[in-house]
């Protein structure tokens, strides 16, 4: 299917590939076992006084959901990596016992290779989340965690990053032996093809005309709201910012009003109180404001672990984000001056 002819037929390669989610993440737990396994019982016997995330993009937001999971559930120190620090300026990493985390579609940026054998140099162990088994990054690895998640034909990465999404939940339930946050897992699978199949249509009546936009979430939901930010930007010429609800009343909340748009992802655990709190606030101040929540909200969503919730969440955008872009007149699947595998130095 050509980009062209999947905006004539009314079917974009962004909500195909997206519906594949569920079969990607099904493969992707079902290949890992033995590996997740393997890196959980060498970080209990070794614990890192640190993790490094190595990321840019769609696959940056699936680190920020790797901060939160990582931090409160192992309490280790989690950071995102500022590639430039090692690909531009050639400064050294102190030496120690780290976890690099590298998470990557292609695993081809210059810039992420640089970081992450910067951090392999230093004595990091390196983890490589990645759908290209074999890319360079899959090469300076330690331990890959293949996302299986095939080709993406779209620009809009959408079931790559899902699937990074369920391998970090996979590795931190195992490092941390959750079996909560296990079992939870198992039931994944199905339950993305559940969230698939929510009506989100609402919000392609309300963000139609957008001009400017908020995602809010906070917590396990920032990663997602981040992502959801990008792909309104990407696919639909939507400017769009993320926020935590926590960090959007340190200035950002001033400029909101009658003419703005919110769309915020609400949850089960605590720091969901937060999210819609802040969704009330705006909704007095006259903005158009939708609330993603499976606690009860204007689009519909699916309880289940706190961790996992955000998941189902970005499934069911997806596909509503799809139909924006066509009602605002954009293809989805080629967005203008991108392309699949950005390689920046």
């Amino acid at each position: 299917m050509t980009p062209n002819a999947a905006i004539d037929g009314r079917h974009t390669l962004m909500e195909q590939e997206a519906g594949e989610a569920a079969a990607t993440v099904a493969r992707m737990l079902a290949a890992n076992r033995d590996p997740f396994a393997e890196i959980a019982r060498r970080l209990r016997a070794s614990p890192p006084a640190a993790v490094v995330t190595c990321a840019r993009g769609s696959s940056d937001h699936a680190a920020t959901y790797a901060k939160y999971l990582i931090e409160t559930m192992t309490g280790t120190p989690t950071a995102s990596a500022a590639l430039s620090i090692a690909s531009l300026y050639d400064a050294p990493a102190v030496t120690g016992n780290r976890l690099c985390l590298a998470i990557s579609q292609s695993g081809k940026s210059p810039d992420l290779l640089a970081a992450v054998e910067q951090q392999r140099d230093a004595g990091a162990l390196v983890v490589a989340l990645v759908n290209a088994q074999g890319s360079p990054l899959a090469a300076l690895a330690d331990v890959v965690i293949p996302l299986s998640a095939g080709v993406e034909r779209s620009v809009a990465a959408t079931k790559s990053y899902i699937a990074s999404l369920a391998a970090i939940a996979a590795l931190v339930a195992a490092w941390s032996k959750d079996a909560p946050l296990e079992n939870a897992l198992t039931a994944l699978p199905d339950q993305l093809a559940e969230a698939f199949a929510l009506d989100w249509s609402p919000a392609v009546g309300a963000f139609q005309g957008a001009t400017n936009l908020f995602v809010l979430g906070r917590g396990y939901g920032l990663g997602v709201a981040q992502e959801a930010a990008l792909k309104f930007k990407e696919t639909s010429g939507l400017h769009a910012e993320s926020f935590s609800a926590a960090e959007v009343r340190h200035g950002p909340m001033a400029i909101v009003g009658d003419a703005f748009h919110v769309l915020a992802f609400g949850g089960t655990d605590r720091a969901a109180a937060g999210v819609r709190d802040v969704a009330d606030e705006f909704r007095g101040r006259g903005a158009t404001v939708l609330l993603a929540d499976p606690a009860g909200g204007d689009l519909p969503a699916i309880a289940a672990h706190p961790a996992i919730e955000p998941i189902l969440l970005i499934q069911s955008f997806y596909r509503m984000a799809s139909a924006l872009a066509l009602a605002r007149g954009h293809n989805p699947d080629s967005p203008p001056h991108l392309n699949k595998v950005t390689e920046t130095l």
